[in-house]
């Protein structure tokens, strides 16, 4: 839920509880019958990336965008640029837009993706049933990067808050909201790694009930910049093993890793009984996989497991182990020393979580 004046809230009342009170609709409302509610299908690719479409301009230019909410800003390839990062990808054209407007902002990002450069401009934005006007985006000129050649989609749509955002540049969840377009300020996220007819979605302007059971569990923002949250500790078998003192961590829909402190993660790894192996960072036998207890996160009192089958998939003609790419694997679990997944000053983040993991089945929306 994004609420500028929750810190201050909490702190007045000293309880969350209270917070809930005053704002119940999201917990009882069926918000998908809302008008101003929309679902947008999101297409999972190889459990590491969610994206889904949005439309830009008029007549609108379609585009594939990762929902990303460690990022603020919204961008998309574009016909000035000519990097390999973009050349195998759709470009937005401005001159075929008749609403476009330009801007005398420029965008230098460095980010988890690489260094993406470009211009600002303004034009119609439709995501799902509710459409944006005047909503200010980038286009990339530069993409100097390794990894956006290798994704299905042209950009970013951003979650992050305003804080997170280039200067003077209104975020588009914040544009929804103060363009009347959404009745509640809220969005969530379904992931799911299974194909199924429930597939993926992302949801703004409130919750549909229909992709969850039981009742949802609600945690204060600790710092509205990141979806930053505070949490309590880290377990394995009822023993502590990390977070001793309550540490500070990141919800990001755009990485798919587990990041943490080094020592940390290299001790989760031998708990989990991974070894390195040729090609591979880390790998885990299948014997050992029916073995190891899950990780446990516990957030605001509530434990959230992280049991084997969140984290590993089937190597070809090798142990188990998380696959990136046809070809090789993925350590779910990334060593980062107090690095931030964007631009902008080093965080003092503990570690990094992808709501994606969590208690399956039933999989809930992250709100």
């Amino acid at each position: 839920m994004k609420m500028s004046t929750m810190q201050d809230t909490l702190k007045r009342k000293n309880s969350i509880n209270s917070f809930l009170e005053e704002h119940t609709y999201s917990l009882f409302q069926n918000s998908a019958k809302d008008k101003k509610f929309s679902t947008l299908p999101l297409r999972n690719f190889k459990d590491i990336f969610y994206f889904g479409k949005i439309s830009i301009g008029r007549p609108p230019q379609q585009f594939r965008v990762l929902l990303d909410t460690s990022f603020a800003d919204l961008w998309v390839t574009s016909v000035y640029c000519h990097d390999p990062g973009c050349s195998k990808h759709k470009h937005f054209d401005p001159r075929e837009s008749t609403t476009f407007e330009i801007t005398d902002r420029h965008m230098n990002h460095l980010n988890k993706f690489g260094r993406i450069m470009g211009f600002f401009g303004r034009d119609i934005v439709r995501i799902g049933n509710v459409v944006v006007k005047n909503q200010t985006f980038a286009l990339s000129q530069r993409q100097t990067s390794k990894i956006l050649p290798c994704v299905p989609f042209e950009g970013i749509l951003g979650l992050g808050y305003p804080a997170l955002a280039t200067v003077g540049i209104t975020p588009f969840f914040d544009n929804l909201m103060q363009q009347g377009i959404i009745s509640e300020p809220v969005f969530a996220f379904y992931l799911n790694t299974k194909k199924k007819k429930n597939g993926s979605v992302v949801m703004l302007g409130g919750v549909d009930h229909s992709y969850y059971k039981g009742k949802l569990n609600w945690i204060p923002v600790s710092e509205s910049r990141y979806w930053q949250i505070t949490m309590d500790r880290i377990s394995m078998n009822g023993k502590l093993i990390g977070c001793s003192n309550r540490c500070q961590a990141i919800l990001d829909t755009g990485n798919p890793s587990v990041c943490g402190p080094t020592r940390l993660i290299t001790k989760i790894q031998r708990l989990i009984g991974a070894r390195p192996s040729k090609g591979c960072r880390d790998l885990i036998s299948r014997r050992v996989n029916t073995t190891i207890p899950p990780v446990v996160f516990t957030i605001n009192g509530v434990d959230y497991p992280m049991r084997p089958e969140n984290y590993m998939l089937r190597v070809r003609g090798q142990p188990w182990g998380p696959v990136l790419k046809s070809g090789t694997c993925r350590n779910p679990w990334a060593a980062a020393e107090r690095t931030a997944p964007s631009a902008g000053p080093v965080a003092p983040l503990q570690m990094l979580l992808n709501p994606v993991v969590g208690p399956v089945p039933p999989a809930k929306p992250t709100t």
